[in-house]
This record gives C-alpha cells, structure tokens and sequence, in this order.
C-alpha cells in the first residue's frame, strides 16, 4: 500500500485527492521507484482539467517526471538495483505510468541514474523541460552557435532550459515575455536579449538584435496573434516549431510571410523523443553531459510537499512562477 494523488472527476486542483492504493510488484522489464520528489506540468493539470491529449480513466493518476531510490525491480532487469537514484523519462502515457505517488512504476528504458551530485529536487525537474528543448532546437531545427534563437513563455521551466541549452551550443537565446517585470531575472538565466511583447513592437525589436537577416529558429509555446510579427522577423527557410497552446486567442496563419520566406512551421511534442530509442539515446548523453558540466541546471520556482498538491497545482495556474516547481515526498 501507498499513497497516490488521484482524481475522480475533471475540474480544478480541488479535484485531486490523496489516496492510499495497492501497488502491485513491478512486471518483466520495470523498475518500482520510492518517490522522493516530483516535476509539475502544464500537462498534468489539462489532464485534470479534461482538456489533454490523453483521456483520463477514473479514478486516475497522474503524473509525468519523479526521482527517487529504487524499490525493487521486475524480471529481466539488470541495469538497475534497489538503492539506486534515479529519475524519470516521461512516458507516453501518464495514466498507464502516473508518477504522483509515493511508489511509482515504469519501463525500464525510462529509468536513468542521474549524476548523484544534482539531488532529488533537481533530477525531478530534469526530462521534460531539458528533453523537449532538445527534441525542439538541437534534433529538429538543427540549432547551430551564433543562431539567433527566440523563445517565448521564456520564464517557464521549458523556456529557462532553451536558454540553457542555446548557451551550451553558442547560439544566441532571445527571451520573449509578456511584461519586464521579469527582464532582469531572465538576462541573469542567461538570455541574451529580453523582448516584453506587451511593451515593444516585436518584429521591429528581433530585427533589431537579429540584423538584417533576421531569425532563423522560433521555439513557441503559444501560439495566437503574436504568429504575425514573429514570422515578420524571420530570416528566408528559418522554422517556427511550435509546442503549445497558451493564447486563448485565435492562431492566425501569416501566408505571405510563409509564403515569401519558405517558412517552415512545425508541430511538435516530446513524444517524438521519447519513442525512438535512437534519438532518445543521443538526447540522453547530451543532457547528462550537459548536467555533469553544469552548463544544465534546473532552476525550481517553488518547493511544495506532497500533502500540498492541490496550493502546488494552483500554483501552476497562477503563471507567476520563474522555473520548475517542484514537490517532494
């Protein structure tokens, strides 16, 4: 037995309970891990809310990033024993895998021993952000040094990791956000330039930092009418990948734009990482190594402990948080 956080029925954090559920013992090819601390995300709580890509079978878990101790392993398994750290892989699925508990469960190829200098808290706020930056810049667009790089929702976990990994390869990460209230914060993460959107013409200011080229990779979170100066500030070929939702606003489709420059506009999720273990592998040895150096460091908004769940996701909404928030158990 064990507790889990699960929910009966969509709707806000009050939704989410803390219930004590049997475990049963990891099947061939699992590994069964003591929780010692969680990753948040925007996904888990549009699971919660009904409105994901996955649906939910209630009562549900849920769940995408954890890192902790080893409990016991299933048949098979031989890379992993019990004690050791580990963190976790998000797996496609979280109410298959749901991570919110205090034993959790997962596919063997989803397990990795991070370095045991970053601690729990950290490893916890590893996969998803450094994974989809990686699946994004590096793997897809092909993120070159000197690249002129922009980021919107730069002050999310997802956000402060471009910046990281842009850094780490030389490119050049411009930050865009709402409002400067959070400018010095981001230029401290180590972004480049700072663009407020609600404060100065977008186009006009990343032609201003880009040149006369202008910029080839636009790593997207949200979508809406921000398309149109953005890929008015596109270089000829350069790529917008998009990999959110956030505007509540119509997205519109900036024809001549694309249509002048033989833009690529892409969709993407983790996903496409995660499943290919040839890809998956590369991104793996990246991020370790990039953790190793320190040129990779997850930066927590805020620590919530378990039985604080329902503040923690709350919190989550409130989109006020700089960084990965984070619970422990």
């Amino acid at each position: 037995m064990a507790r889990a956080v699960r929910f009966h029925q969509h709707g806000g954090p009050e939704v989410l309970r803390i219930e004590t559920v049997d475990v049963p013992p990891p099947a061939v090819g699992e590994v069964q891990i003591r929780v010692r601390a969680l990753g948040l995300n925007r996904a888990e709580a549009l699971l919660r809310k009904g409105t994901y890509i996955e649906t939910a079978t209630f009562p549900s878990g849920l769940g995408l990033e954890a890192a902790g101790v080893v409990e016991a392993v299933g048949d098979d398994v031989t890379s992993f024993v019990p004690g050791d750290a580990v963190s976790i892989v998000p797996p496609l699925s979280m109410v298959r895998w749901p991570a919110y508990a205090e034993l959790a469960t997962f596919p063997v190829e989803l397990v990795v021993k991070h370095p045991p200098e970053l601690g729990f808290e950290a490893a916890a706020a590893v996969w998803m952000q450094y994974l989809t930056v990686y699946g994004a810049l590096v793997d897809i667009a092909g993120l070159g040094p000197g690249d002129v790089v922009v980021i919107t929702a730069a002050s999310s976990s997802v956000g402060l990791a471009a910046i990281q990994i842009a850094n780490r390869i030389g490119a050049v990460p411009v930050a865009l956000t709402r409002t400067s209230i959070k400018r010095r914060p981001l230029l401290d993460a180590g972004a480049a330039h700072v663009v407020a959107s609600e404060e100065e013409p977008i186009a006009v200011r990343l032609l201003e930092i880009a040149g006369s080229k202008g910029v080839r990779v636009i790593f997207d979170a949200v979508g809406g009418p921000a398309f149109e100066p953005l890929t008015a500030a596109m270089s000829p070929g350069g790529i917008l990948i998009e990999y959110g939702g956030l505007s509540s606003e119509p997205t519109p489709f900036p024809l001549f734009n694309v249509l002048g420059k033989s833009l690529t506009l892409r969709g993407y999720l983790v996903h496409e990482i995660t499943r290919d273990p040839v890809r998956l592998a590369k991104a793996k040895a990246f991020i370790l190594d990039g953790l190793s150096d320190r040129t990779l460091m997850p930066i927590i908004a805020r620590t919530f402990r378990f039985e604080e769940i329902v503040e923690a996701h709350r919190f989550l909404e409130s989109n006020t948080q700089f960084g990965k928030i984070v619970v422990t158990i």
